[in-house]
């Protein structure tokens, strides 16, 4: 968690508030693949990529 923070902290200070919505759908996007990998789900999510 201190990691975070103090990613957050740089983020804010160097104003680099783009990075915010890009780093936000790589963690959905990680997050769908993890929790979809035994569901009936998966094979439509495969097929994006």
């Amino acid at each position: 968690m201190g990691f975070l923070r103090e990613f957050g902290r740089f983020l804010m200070v160097r104003k680099k508030y783009w990075l915010f919505p890009i780093l936000l759908a790589m963690l959905l996007v990680g997050a769908l693949i993890v929790f979809s990998k035994g569901s009936a789900v998966a094979p439509f999510i495969y097929t994006v990529f």
